[in-house]
């Protein structure tokens, strides 16, 4: 390490007097600090964040739980509280965060975002409620993961709203109870089965969202493409709604893929020729199929003249993994009727046949009477 001295050298001063120096004139480049450009992921979450609707009157579709949400809101301004707890379930993208972040907007209160895969250890979930303020809104999506011991201390702060720490170790440890200001614990997961009974028990409002009709689709699709400034016939609009899958997710991102396409191609407008163009430059067909689901069907369809086949034989034969084809395929073919599970193993469906241009066989047809 070097030391620097204050004491002053003996030999004389051999550099240049201060009013000798020429100072460099500072250029109008050199001059102001260039500031770093802004993350891109930055800018996307911001972007996203803009496509949220704020207010309750803003969130298009699920009417059901809109009503719901409604009278808790009011009643809970009414007398002053927070609001009850509340678990939303549904198949990802439905606007399960959005709605979080709508409630907090409408009680005029803070909400804290995580996810259950975050919260690793006690220390973790200890640390977000002590910081929580009156009426604030928790939200924690996958609640599903949640760990054991997490989870067993969310019981005491779901119910009476207090916080039971151990200090200590051993036979000098002690518990020590800390109080919390009333709270409301909003979680979400795909997989309701999966959560323990005491906890889905102290959930005053379960709700599940469901899939979006195309109708409820094109609104949001419009409701997008306004904030993005970019023009799209509602014909055009209801191309998009159809290949989404029932989810608005899935929507906005098919809506950015075709206002690239239309940016490139020198379209001002994105009308339904536009957007079936774009739409099928990206494997989307009008069921909302991409290369993969059909894929997997035409496997099924040709190679094993439609099932009943096993999921692992179908692995083998795509390249996929078993797992992504139950989680991520499977359950969308199910719901439109392309895919059905047997005792035997997975049959596709007439309709898939006939999907894929190919005539179901007799026989095919008679294993799913």
């Amino acid at each position: 390490m070097a030391i620097v001295s204050s004491k002053q050298s003996s030999q004389p001063d051999k550099s240049p007097k201060r009013s000798q120096v020429k100072e460099p004139k500072a250029s109008a480049v050199d001059a102001p600090i260039l500031q770093p450009e802004a993350d891109p992921a930055e800018r996307q979450v911001k972007q996203d964040e803009k496509l949220r609707p704020q207010q309750l009157g803003e969130y298009l579709g699920q009417q059901e739980l809109k009503d719901v949400l409604k009278i808790a809101i009011q009643a809970s301004q009414s007398r002053k509280e927070a609001l009850d707890h509340l678990l939303l379930y549904g198949p990802p993208g439905l606007g399960k965060t959005t709605i979080a972040l709508i409630l907090a907007s409408e009680m005029g209160v803070t909400c804290k975002v995580t996810s259950a895969p975050a919260l690793e250890r006690p220390r973790d979930i200890v640390g977000l409620l002590v910081n929580l303020q009156a009426g604030d809104i928790l939200f924690i999506d996958e609640i599903h993961r949640l760990s054991r011991m997490t989870e067993e201390l969310l019981y005491p702060a779901m119910e009476d709203f207090r916080l039971d720490i151990t200090i200590g170790k051993g036979q000098s440890a002690r518990i020590r109870s800390l109080p919390l200001p009333p709270f409301t614990l909003v979680g979400a997961t795909t997989r309701v089965g999966a959560l323990s009974s005491p906890l889905r028990d102290r959930f005053g409002f379960v709700q599940r969202l469901r899939f979006y009709e195309p109708d409820e689709l094109s609104q949001i699709v419009l409701r997008t493409a306004d904030i993005l400034k970019t023009q799209v016939t509602d014909q055009a609009a209801l191309e998009i709604a159809r290949r989404a899958r029932g989810t608005p997710r899935i929507a906005n991102r098919l809506l950015k893929r075709v206002r690239d396409y239309a940016e490139v191609k020198k379209k001002l407008i994105i009308d339904p020729q536009v957007a079936t163009e774009a739409l099928e430059l990206f494997n989307v067909d009008p069921c909302g199929l991409d290369w993969t689901d059909r894929r997997l069907l035409t496997v099924m369809i040709e190679h094993y003249n439609g099932g009943p086949v096993g999921v692992d034989a179908i692995a083998a034969a795509t390249g996929e993994d078993s797992q992504t084809i139950e989680e991520v395929y499977e359950p969308y073919l199910l719901q439109i009727g392309y895919l059905n599970r047997t005792p035997r193993g997975r049959v596709a469906t007439p309709a898939a046949w006939k999907h894929l241009g190919y005539q179901p066989p007799e026989q095919q047809m008679s294993l799913l009477r």
